[in-house]
């Protein structure tokens, strides 16, 4: 029997995921957001990350939809695209364009503002969730701060019609990377948790384009989505060349050109922002830029660092109170962690609320247990890349001898991994579930049969016996011959036959 209430600091994607299961426990949930919620799918001040680039990772999707059933049909239908990434998005890869064909990987593409639109239509359908816009929240109540018994009680705000207080029997932290929760814990005489940090300086920028009407695109124009990973080359080359690049599509006939990159500086304004597209190393992505028209300034972000707020290491954590999404652990954006991690944590929540009546001391040490189980997941996958750079600040630099073998062997391993993934089905789908998180890098690390695929992979590399080609040249647009299937014999599917707008196998 639901009774109680809850109470969820902040509006996104995090704290919608978190009311979304508290509902079915607390008989009221109230949702306190800044800002003042748009109806459609529009950018907000409190989430200014939203002009970039977002991925919906598998988890996150499955853990949304069971959060909010429909979810992703929803989604689709209000402008967001299913996608297989290995067939309709381009790679170019250390030594190419990697070669297009079926996996096992799907991705439903939209911008964040449609993802939050979509989400609210959802939470407004339940009727113990109560959405308060317009409200900040300026601190908690606690008893006895810092002790055995104590606990957190309430939550202070103020709105348009001043200030006020809210009992709570649990309160979850949603407010992101600039959450003051753990200063007003500490006022009240709790510890603060420790803290994991790491900071790759890592900047990106994104400007938003209408794609050319269907009508009048390039016959080039198989894919959706181009990647442009950064050149491995250690000789002279343009800056753009070490760029991560991406022209994302999104609903409505857009696209979102965004360019990032570890330790370098940004074009912020609009003419050097085009001349970048242009310089990056595959010449299709500034080809396919000037063929759309901007809709949009540059838009610049540099708080990316990772930061881990350790609660599950307190030893008296606050009873009564929940961190999920960015407020607990914020990664570096380029991974996408970010909403699939706080969807996950959501679940986490809702199972052990499921007929459990008491929220003590031993629930809250149990939730922070399983959720740093499940945060270690992508924890260690933006630790493997961050750590490689020696700019990087924080708790969590690794020692020169592991950054430089980081840096050696991070992007070998990740180019053999791909081309493995061409010829072994194991391989590729193992990579696929540690990229959603599914599966961890420990555990990737562990399996011999996954390093066996890609040792065999390249042995046959080596006599000359792989079968799918790769590393078409990055000046070329991306090929759209579509290779599965192909095994090199005579009569095997060896290029594609455009029918519409699709390559299929002859």
């Amino acid at each position: 029997m639901r009774s109680g209430t809850a109470v969820v600091l902040g509006g996104s994607v995090a704290g919608l995921c978190a009311a979304g299961v508290l509902a079915r426990r607390f008989e009221r949930v109230v949702v306190l957001e800044r800002d003042e919620l748009p109806p459609g799918a529009e950018h907000r001040r409190g989430v200014p990350q939203s002009k970039h680039p977002h991925f919906l990772l598998n988890s996150g999707r499955r853990a949304i939809g069971e959060i909010f059933p429909g979810f992703e049909e929803a989604l689709i239908a209000a402008g967001g695209m299913r996608l297989m990434p290995s067939m309709d998005a381009a790679y170019c890869e250390n030594d190419g364009w990697a070669p297009r064909k079926s996996g096992s990987m799907t991705m439903v593409y939209s911008s964040r503002v449609l993802i939050e639109r979509v989400l609210r239509e959802k939470v407004r359908e339940v009727p113990a969730i109560e959405i308060r816009e317009g409200v900040t929240v300026t601190g908690l109540r606690s008893s006895g701060g810092g002790t055995v018994g104590g606990r957190v009680e309430g939550v202070e705000f103020r709105g348009g019609d001043g200030a006020g207080y809210l009992a709570a029997d649990l309160v979850v932290d949603a407010l992101g990377r600039g959450s003051s929760v753990v200063e007003w814990l500490v006022a009240d005489g709790w510890s603060a948790p420790p803290e994991k940090t790491l900071d790759a300086k890592v900047t990106y920028v994104s400007r938003w384009y209408d794609l050319p009407p269907a009508g009048r695109r390039p016959e080039s124009w198989w894919w959706r989505h181009l990647v442009i990973t950064p050149t491995q080359d250690t000789g002279d080359h343009p800056d753009e060349h070490e760029f991560l690049s991406n022209f994302f599509p999104i609903e409505g006939d857009r696209a979102i050109v965004c360019m990032g990159s570890w330790g370098i500086q940004m074009p912020r304004k609009t003419e050097a922002f085009e001349d970048a597209v242009d310089r990056v190393r595959a010449a299709a992505f500034g080809r396919a830029t000037r063929a759309c028209t901007p809709t949009s300034e540059v838009h610049l972000t540099r708080s990316t660092g990772n930061k881990w707020r350790r609660f599950d290491l307190l030893d008296v954590p606050p009873v009564g109170l929940v961190s999920v999404g960015d407020s607990i652990c914020a990664f570096n954006p380029f991974y996408a962690q970010g909403m699939s991690s706080a969807a996950r944590s959501a679940l986490i929540l809702g199972e052990m609320l499921a007929g459990r009546e008491v929220l003590d001391a031993a629930f809250s040490k149990e939730f922070l247990a399983r959720q740093k189980t499940s945060l270690d997941v992508p924890w260690m996958l933006a630790m493997a890349r961050d750590q490689a750079y020696d700019f990087a600040t924080g708790s969590e630099v690794a020692a020169p001898w592991r950054r430089r073998l980081a840096a050696r062997f991070s992007w070998p391993v990740f180019n053999a991994i791909n081309a493995a993934s061409r010829e072994d089905a194991y391989v590729e789908q193992t990579f696929a579930q540690v990229f959603n998180l599914d599966k961890s890098l420990r555990e990737m690390a562990a399996d011999p049969r996954f390093w066996f695929g890609i040792a065999r992979y390249k042995l046959r590399q080596r006599l000359g016996r792989t079968v799918v080609p790769g590393g078409f040249d990055e000046r070329d647009d991306p090929p759209g011959t579509d290779y599965t299937g192909y095994t090199g014999r005579a009569g095997a599917p060896s290029a594609g036959a455009r029918r519409g707008d699709d390559l299929v196998e002859t």
